[in-house]
């Protein structure tokens, strides 16, 4: 598989008059992960909903390997995990997950616990904490070239925090992944490199000490 490249440069987003991104770049060539950090509202979740395709700002432009896309999700180039539950309540997961499911990762998927106890039922049978981990999963295995995940650590517990990190580590080398989440230090360890959206502009993030001069954050954990 050769290494396709995700670009997205001069997105403008506007709510109400109000600029929230006005010069974006950000970029991801199969085989790394990016992180995507910013203060809560800067527009991260927004700029992953822009390169999916769900959210259409005043101008954006998404290319892969040079090629414009409009919309991610219409040829299944890029999966997106919301923040929100997105699988459909009232079919089975085995039958979701059989058109999800990257062929060469679905005996590692099947394989995982999560999994073996739940794929009899629907989605709208689980558990919110169960349900959030099956869609996170079936996300990051997806058949999608670029993955764009949105809070995968949150509300979930550090075990399940490092096996989201060490399976996405893995899909990585096969796949390209852009993850944003509140819990930077999440970010930092599964991260190849690190983008910070601030004042609607990305910047690059060279060491942690960066974010402190960006003021994202105080001082490293």
């Amino acid at each position: 598989m050769g290494q396709y490249i995700l670009k997205t440069d001069s997105v403008h987003l506007e709510f109400d008059g109000r600029k929230i991104l006005q010069d974006i770049y950000l970029d991801c060539r199969q085989g790394e992960v990016v992180g995507l950090l910013g203060r809560n509202g800067c527009g991260k979740s927004s700029l992953l909903r822009v390169i999916f395709g769900s959210l259409k700002p005043t101008y954006k432009h998404v290319s892969i390997d040079d090629e414009h896309i409009y919309k991610g999700y219409d040829d299944g180039r890029v999966a997106y995990l919301p923040q929100h539950n997105y699988l459909p309540q009232s079919i089975k997961i085995q039958s979701l997950a059989g058109t999800i499911i990257d062929p060469q990762f679905t005996d590692e998927f099947t394989s995982l616990s999560i999994y073996q106890d739940h794929h009899h039922k629907k989605p709208g049978q689980l558990s919110g904490g169960e349900l959030r981990q099956l869609e996170t999963l079936m996300c990051i295995y997806s058949r999608a070239d670029f993955i764009l995940l949105d809070e995968p650590f949150t509300h979930v517990s550090p075990v399940q925090a490092e096996m989201f990190k060490g399976i996405i580590r893995k899909c990585a080398k096969v796949k390209g992944i852009i993850v944003t989440d509140h819990q930077y230090y999440n970010i930092l360890d599964v991260a190849d490199r690190i983008v910070l959206i601030t004042d609607g502009s990305t910047k690059a993030i060279n060491s942690p000490d960066d974010l402190i001069r960006h003021g994202y954050i105080n001082h490293i954990i």
